[in-house]
């Protein structure tokens, strides 16, 4: 008899974004003839750019020589894209990040699902609400979440509301607590944390010995001065911090697969014993086990983003998605619509009208206007009252649905 891991019986029955497409799915059997305009899953519609595609070619060129060919190789990530990771995303930010405390991977998804492998059963885990639903769940699935209740909470996480009262700014957990996941620019709201913001974390979790989880998926989307674009220009964060890193959003990589988590190996965890462990160490023996590494290809084409045309050209792309973003907040925002994000980041977090529920608002949108966001209670009891739209859409798409948008009726 094989038994089953039991904590998977306690997740809801279905994902978000399946829930989202099984409605639009529907809908389209129904109305087959409607133009519906998809502004919720956040996947992207730009190209990969030139430069990408040009170090792909050559890359696959390799592949097809014996002298060149490449099979398996380092788990952790080839020594070309490591070092240009360190010496773009963390040395000209003045920040001391070495080789080895970087890992490349398939995706931010995976990693932050993952790296509850290397973390006790035992940890009280705290989430920002509204949230990334894949940090909950994985929890769930691992057993530290406890039960789902009648007001959507788990009963063993503890929940930091990001609200307008608090300006969708998480207040520090009251209760003890071992791991805070933080997500910025925030994924769905689309608001972020001022240095000073995320130095009280930083200083929290150094005092109160606290691991944060830090996605920083949507990093490149940053406009404004004063917002840190690594945790680690916080003092002190290679004591308390890993940082998760895409090519996802940034360069077009939904579909190629690339990323990377940085664990810096001043990083301690601790037995029961009180002992401690480097979570480097850790991590490296998970990733070198549970995973043989992303493809070649796939690593020289992130190589490229770094290249002068690869940063001028991925730089384009991630503007074409702010001025989408910028025209869908307006838009909102000269309807009479509460609206947050959408400056550092593709999201728009838009508060439904007139006491709507979020579902209920989706609904509409969806039947009405055509148009398809993502429920803001889909990411946590917090969201309920919102809904997140998303600026990956063309540029034709995204004006023709503001223009549907000034036509809401309730």
């Amino acid at each position: 008899m094989a038994f089953i891991n039991e904590n998977y019986t306690k997740l809801p029955s279905s994902y978000l974004f399946s829930d989202i497409a099984r409605k639009v799915t529907e809908f389209k059997t129904a109305h087959p003839d409607a133009n519906i305009i998809r502004l919720g899953i956040g996947d992207v519609t730009k190209p990969l750019p030139p430069a990408i595609v040009e170090a792909l070619h050559k890359a696959v060129d390799e592949m097809a020589d014996a002298s060149t060919f490449r099979g398996y190789g380092p788990e952790q990530g080839y020594d070309f894209l490591v070092n240009t990771i360190v010496e773009n995303d963390y040395k000209a930010l003045g920040l001391d990040i070495s080789s080895d405390e970087i890992f490349v991977s398939d995706g931010s998804k995976s990693d932050t699902g993952n790296i509850g492998d290397i973390l006790g059963l035992d940890n009280i885990v705290a989430i920002t609400d509204p949230v990334y639903p894949v940090y909950v769940d994985t929890n769930v699935m691992a057993g530290r979440a406890g039960d789902l209740q009648a007001n959507g909470k788990w009963s063993e996480i503890v929940y930091l509301p990001c609200t307008a009262e608090n300006d969708f700014v998480p207040e520090l957990p009251k209760e003890k607590v071992d791991i805070v996941y933080l997500c910025y620019p925030n994924n769905p709201t689309g608001t972020t944390l001022t240095k000073d913001q995320l130095k009280v974390w930083v200083d929290y979790a150094l005092k109160n010995n606290v691991l944060i989880l830090f996605d920083g998926a949507y990093e490149a989307f940053i406009t404004e001065g004063d917002v840190p674009h690594s945790i680690y220009e916080i003092e002190g964060a290679k004591e308390v911090a890993i940082e998760f890193r895409s090519f996802s959003k940034t360069a077009g990589f939904t579909g190629t697969r690339c990323a990377y988590t940085v664990v810096p190996k001043a990083l301690m965890g601790y037995t029961k014993s009180g002992e401690k462990v480097s979570l480097n160490k850790l991590w490296n023996r998970r990733h070198t086990t549970k995973f043989n590494g992303v493809p070649y290809i796939i690593q020289r084409a992130a190589e490229a983003c770094y290249s002068p045309e690869g940063k001028k050209q991925v730089k384009d792309t991630i503007n074409y998605y702010l001025t989408n973003a910028k025209i869908i907040r307006e838009a909102l925002s000269t309807q009479g619509l509460q609206v947050v994000g959408g400056i550092n980041s593709p999201y728009i977090w838009v508060k439904t009208p007139n006491g709507m529920t979020s579902w209920q608002f989706f609904d509409y949108l969806l039947s009405e206007l055509n148009i398809v966001g993502t429920p803001g209670v889909g990411f946590g009891p917090s969201g309920e009252g919102y809904l997140r739209l998303t600026a990956f859409g063309t540029l034709e798409n995204t004006r023709e649905a503001v223009s549907r948008l000034k036509k809401i009726l309730i």
